[in-house]
């Protein structure tokens, strides 16, 4: 960690106050079984997760498919309902709150679906979709004020207002997420969770798409959780980085910390994965090949959660759970053998 970002993580961490901070958030989904639907056990898709994502922040999170990343950002806008844990929003506690008292905070938090062609309604034009929020929300007093601010929402977004009046299947994917992007801005929120927005995009369009989501954050004052399987993606458009694994958090730490000096054996895995356009240092580099599936989250392994797929594991990683511990200013880490090097 450069002494520059040392001093930028630990001045914002004591004087800022997030605008999201999670604590020990869970979120398990039971498991019914017989003619009376009784729970025989539960899906631990989340299990005990906690950061923190300031104002004009974005905050990646990366893991394999089935780590819980999408629960998680789901659980942050209550469209899951958490089974335990803190999530608070601007100072307010969200899993305490009425349905009521969430719906008037909806203005302010938002979400960008994964699928473009499966998060738009195919039978409403885009005038409707993009303008159902402000109607929604009576953002707006009149039918000529909600169309100089959907005209205003589709420029922004670097679609034509001409396109007001099309539907969804006229588009192509990359089109199709920014219209998905002008209706989660509609209602100037502060926080998004982009979850996974360019994953069903051709390689082509996710940058443009990852550009635009920078260009707004610059010009709306936005918060992201940007969530990816992505690493090089995550990399372009972070300010710090999550790495999730089995519904947990295993390292957390600055965007240039993460990817230069990783510490968690599975950070070290996930990097070693993306390729190098060079290829003369791709074959040079060293590769963490990972065997196995990752466990299954109804049936976690005890001890570390990443033990039976670790190269490094020793014997107390079958029975000690890690502790989430602070290795440098910002730096996070979830390992027993996170301060030993020469791995």
């Amino acid at each position: 960690m450069t002494d520059t970002t040392t001093e930028v993580v630990a001045t914002r961490a004591a004087h800022e106050e997030p605008l999201v901070s999670v604590r020990d958030l869970t979120k398990h989904f039971p498991i019914m079984k017989g003619l009376l639907r009784r729970q025989v056990g539960a899906v631990r898709a989340v299990d005990g997760v906690s950061f923190d994502i300031y104002r004009g922040e974005t905050l990646g999170l990366v893991g394999e498919s089935g780590s819980g990343k999408s629960t998680t950002g789901r659980a942050l806008l209550e469209l899951d309902s958490p089974t335990s844990g803190s999530v608070k929003f601007d100072g307010l506690e969200l899993t305490t709150m009425s349905n009521s008292q969430v719906r008037s905070l909806r203005p302010r938090m938002q979400m960008v679906f994964q699928n473009p062609h499966a998060s738009l309604n195919p039978r409403m034009t885009v005038a409707s979709i993009v303008g159902e929020p402000l109607s929604e929300h009576k953002a707006v007093t009149n039918s000529s004020e909600r169309g100089d601010r959907i005209n205003e929402l589709l420029t922004m977004v670097g679609l034509r207002p001409a396109h007001a009046n099309r539907y969804p299947h006229e588009f192509s994917g990359g089109q199709r997420q920014r219209i998905g992007i002008a209706r989660a801005i509609a209602l100037s929120p502060d926080f998004i969770v982009c979850d996974e927005p360019i994953a069903a995009l051709d390689v082509s369009i996710q940058a443009q798409v990852v550009n635009l989501l920078e260009r707004l954050q610059n010009q709306l004052s936005l918060a992201y959780l940007f969530i990816s399987h992505d690493m090089s993606m995550v990399r372009h458009i972070a300010d710090r980085v999550a790495v999730m694994y089995l519904g947990r958090i295993v390292e957390l730490a600055p965007v240039d910390v993460l990817y230069e000096q990783p510490t968690h054996p599975y950070t070290r895995a996930l990097h070693s994965a993306v390729p190098v356009p060079d290829p003369k240092l791709e074959a040079s580099r060293g590769r963490v090949i990972l065997e196995g599936d990752i466990p299954s989250p109804a049936h976690p392994p005890p001890g570390c959660p990443f033990h039976t797929r670790c190269p490094v594991a020793r014997a107390n990683c079958a029975h000690d759970v890690p502790e989430w511990r602070e290795l440098k200013p910002g730096h996070w880490v979830a390992c027993h053998f996170a301060d030993e090097s020469g791995w």
